[in-house]
């Protein structure tokens, strides 16, 4: 799905992520859902302040693998910029991002957008067998 890259589309881009979660069985308050709306938060709020092209907007992207695992794509415009891990100023307010993305994550990183500009930013969470919802959780049309 295409967001407008701005704060509010990030928000927009993590509700939307947190609502799917929950229709696909992993209420609001579960851990899932809380951890991979919280991936997928650092992630667009990433893609709007560091990937951010006017004009450009990003694509969010949650699938459920064959291996139980979530996985949440970011796309933007700017492939200049690749994500890098760091040390945050103590001080600062901003800078910890992607670490918590690597703290929680089982597994992340970025890849080249194949047929145009830019980069893909993915974040993916193993799920425990007894954390699989019953029901079938794939892709559907409608599906960011």
């Amino acid at each position: 799905m295409r967001f407008t890259s701005t704060p509010r589309g990030a928000r927009l881009a993590r509700r939307l992520i947190s609502h799917r979660l929950s229709d696909w069985g992993h209420p609001y308050t579960s851990p899932t859902n809380e951890t991979v709306t919280l991936i997928t938060a650092e992630l667009t709020a990433n893609a709007v302040r560091h990937g951010h092209v006017p004009g450009r907007d990003f694509h969010l992207r949650l699938t459920a693998e064959a291996d139980g695992a979530l996985r949440v794509e970011v796309t933007d415009t700017r492939a200049e910029r690749l994500p890098v891990t760091g040390t945050p100023d103590p001080e600062g307010e901003s800078g910890r991002g992607l670490l918590l993305v690597d703290a929680l994550a089982d597994d992340w990183g970025a890849t080249p957008r194949p047929s145009a500009p830019g980069k893909t930013v993915w974040a993916e969470l193993h799920l425990r067998s007894s954390e699989r919802p019953s029901v079938s959780c794939g892709p559907h049309p409608s599906a960011p």
